[in-house]
């Protein structure tokens, strides 16, 4: 198990910490021509590698890196305005089962490990990092099917101010419920809810509404299932 979130933990953060909007974008208008693509493949290489720190499994960077060059590859050729929300689910997909092919790869693999951190810590650290920007993406790419500026009517907000507070409000619940406090669970959803009854009670919009109460429940249920899971792996 231990192999397995090392690699989760590895493409985590080469596609979603290391990988700057400007990469992306350029990679988009570029596609295969794009110098950014290549650079972006090699870090996870190099992240994997680093991880995994054993010369033995030489061949799982190598294969993470073909494979998320080809995909990334085959995503970017095909893709298309219509098209760009559910190929970013099907790419992050296909990398997983990648991940997944590898780790089983192992299972039948000699491995010796002398691990400074533990499969527990290492385990909580990629659940924290998933609730944070990963899941603010994913959550992003959700609603990008409404148009909040139209929803707000011009009513403007801080920047960026609803991706931290997500960020925030899913590391708490992560926190609790590992610790065995639903109770925290309830009471932090029930105090997000009194301060955006201000804002939905003065807007009278039902789309708002609807779109406040989706992404909080979205939100709430992921880190939810992300600490069931951790609960269950350890």
């Amino acid at each position: 198990m231990i192999v397995f979130i090392k690699l989760l933990l590895a493409h985590i953060i080469g596609d979603f910490f290391i990988q700057p909007k400007k990469w992306v974008k350029q990679k988009e208008k570029k596609k295969l021509k794009s110098p950014k693509l290549y650079i972006h493949v090699l870090i996870h290489m190099v992240i994997t590698a680093i991880l995994l720190w054993d010369a033995s499994l030489w061949a799982i960077p190598l294969i993470i890196g073909v494979t998320h060059l080809g995909i990334d590859a085959v995503k970017l050729k095909i893709q298309k305005k219509k098209t760009k929300r559910i190929l970013f689910f099907i790419d992050q997909l296909l990398h997983v089962l990648v991940i997944l092919a590898c780790y089983l790869y192992v299972l039948n693999t000699p491995i010796y490990f002398e691990d400074v951190l533990t499969e527990q810590t290492f385990l909580l650290i990629t659940c924290i990092l998933f609730l944070t920007v990963p899941v603010s993406i994913i959550m992003k790419t959700i609603f990008l099917k409404w148009n909040i500026l139209k929803l707000t009517k011009n009513n403007k907000s801080l920047e960026d101010a609803g991706k931290y507070i997500g960020v925030l409000e899913r590391i708490l619940v992560l926190i609790f419920i590992i610790s065995n406090h639903w109770e925290a669970v309830g009471f932090l959803i029930t105090a997000k809810s009194v301060f955006r009854f201000g804002d939905l009670k003065e807007s009278r919009d039902r789309q708002l509404t609807e779109y406040i109460l989706i992404g909080t429940l979205i939100s709430f249920g992921i880190a939810i299932i992300t600490g069931i899971l951790y609960n269950a792996l350890t």
